[in-house]
């Protein structure tokens, strides 16, 4: 399809940048919603920016009127002040009823392994009811559902790098034998760029080429850069309270409760074939000399001024 009209929630962050970036590439228009319009452009003026306006529904509705394809990036990693995952839930669902109003013409819906309306991990079971919603709309659809995702503006990678280099031990929740298939950030976006012109329903097991432990992978990370950290395995009380001082020392979230028990539950691993092609171990040495140089701030990164507003 030539030169389609792409909405994508949050083409100005992380995934759906680089997912912006290749749809630009392929000539398609490009529009953005985002919390923060005023935000950094790094397309130069090529994408249009637009509000979310979650509590317009006529606005969101105009907005989305002769769209081909919308792409949803948008979800919270943890309930901050009046961003909460019950939130999420509800402006995803008038995102799909716009979009239905609207007469978009197909959804590629960025979810996550796993999901489970029964889970007791709120991004799970909220993702679950995301994808319910959307296969409810009537509208055609591509789920797409990653594990971690890697890539130049990764926290999660570069923050275990970022312990690695600067103390002496590194505690891991558990035995850290629980599994987990990281994917790079290009490859979903080729995957989101290939499904936005794609026909049909189907939902896509995201997941990279390789699959590690947890403890492999934090040995992995060490290795490629040099690191002399002692990798313990601890209980995951204590992992977690660890991860908690770090955050007061760096004024962060590092890791939340509910991610330690998706992690030892492997809900980041699922027997499907790979998606993604490149090798997180190739990445890792590609870009060992700089990984983990500097924390990457999860709070200063999708809050302005670290507040309650998301961007």
């Amino acid at each position: 399809m030539d030169n389609c009209k792409i909405v994508i929630t949050g083409a100005f962050s992380y995934t759906g940048r680089y997912t912006a970036r290749k749809l630009l590439d392929q000539g398609h228009t490009i529009r953005t919603l985002t919390g923060n319009p005023d935000r950094s452009d790094p397309f130069n003026g090529k994408v249009l920016a637009l509000p979310f306006n979650f509590d317009n529904p006529a606005a969101l509705t105009k907005s989305l009127e002769g769209v081909d394809t919308l792409i949803n990036t948008y979800w919270v990693r943890f309930d901050r002040g009046e961003t909460t995952f019950l939130r999420a839930v509800s402006n995803i669902r008038t995102l799909f009823r716009a979009a239905k109003q609207a007469g978009v013409g197909r959804v590629v819906h960025i979810s996550i392994t796993n999901p489970d309306p029964q889970s007791t991990l709120p991004y799970f079971w909220g993702k679950a009811i995301q994808e319910e919603d959307l296969a409810a709309s009537g509208l055609p659809y591509s789920i797409l559902r990653p594990t971690v995702i890697f890539g130049q503006e990764d926290i999660l990678i570069n923050n275990i790098a970022w312990c690695l280099r600067r103390f002496p031990v590194m505690p891991i929740p558990g035995d850290g034998e629980y599994r987990l298939q990281p994917i790079f950030v290009g490859d979903l976006a080729r995957l989101a760029a290939e499904q936005a012109v794609a026909e049909g329903s189907r939902t896509i097991e995201a997941i990279g080429p390789e699959t590690y432990t947890f403890k492999g992978l934090v040995a992995m990370i060490r290795s490629k850069i040099g690191s002399r950290s002692l990798i313990v395995p601890s209980p995951p009380a204590l992992a977690y309270r660890l991860s908690k001082w770090v955050g007061k020392l760096v004024g962060d979230v590092v890791l939340t409760p509910e991610e330690v028990i998706g992690l030892m539950e492997e809900t980041l691993y699922v027997d499907a074939p790979p998606a993604g092609d490149t090798r997180l171990s190739e990445w890792v040495t590609a870009n060992a000399d700089h990984l983990g140089r500097r924390y990457a701030h999860e709070i200063k990164r999708h809050y302005k001024n670290g507040s309650e507003a998301p961007l």
